[in-house]
């Protein structure tokens, strides 16, 4: 899916399914086989009282990063796929003061995944890694880091 495609989906799933999520505005910056990268920009409804993100800020964009992934991969293989988390770890390193890009470089893990599913028809769960970072303000150094154990099944 092209990234101008991809971001009108993203908006209208958060618009009619997960309100939250429109709310935060993300945006896909890139969006291929590999990886994803989200942008959510440092507004008034995306900071906390310390003029930072807002940790339920950041926990939605890490869900964007590693749903939207496995959503446009299981998409690609013309499957009907469940997709959930079942589990969140995260580590908050330092105070994001600036627009938020969530990275997740796990699609080779997630094909893996999904191929599993298809071939067993097992619901399949494992960790996939956002790293959260400001790269107008601190370049590459991570603001947060987020596990988030994904869970595929197909649906027959």
């Amino acid at each position: 899916m092209d990234l101008f495609k991809a971001n009108i989906y993203l908006s209208l799933f958060g618009f009619f399914k997960v309100p939250l999520i429109w709310l935060c505005r993300p945006r896909l910056v890139t969006l291929n086989d590999e990886m994803v990268e989200v942008k959510i920009p440092l507004r008034r409804r995306t900071k906390n009282h310390l003029n930072s993100m807002y940790f339920g800020t950041l926990a939605v964009g890490a869900d964007v990063a590693g749903g939207f992934l496995a959503m446009d991969k299981a998409k690609q293989r013309g499957e009907k796929i469940s997709l959930a988390f079942k589990g969140v770890s995260a580590e908050f390193l330092r105070r994001p003061e600036a627009d938020v890009i969530f990275t997740c470089l796990d699609g080779p893990l997630i094909d893996n995944m999904l191929d599993e599913t298809i071939a067993t028809g097992e619901r399949i769960n494992k960790d996939v890694t956002i790293v959260a970072t400001c790269p107008s303000t601190d370049g590459d150094t991570p603001m947060a880091t987020f596990s988030l154990t994904l869970s595929v099944k197909v649906k027959r």
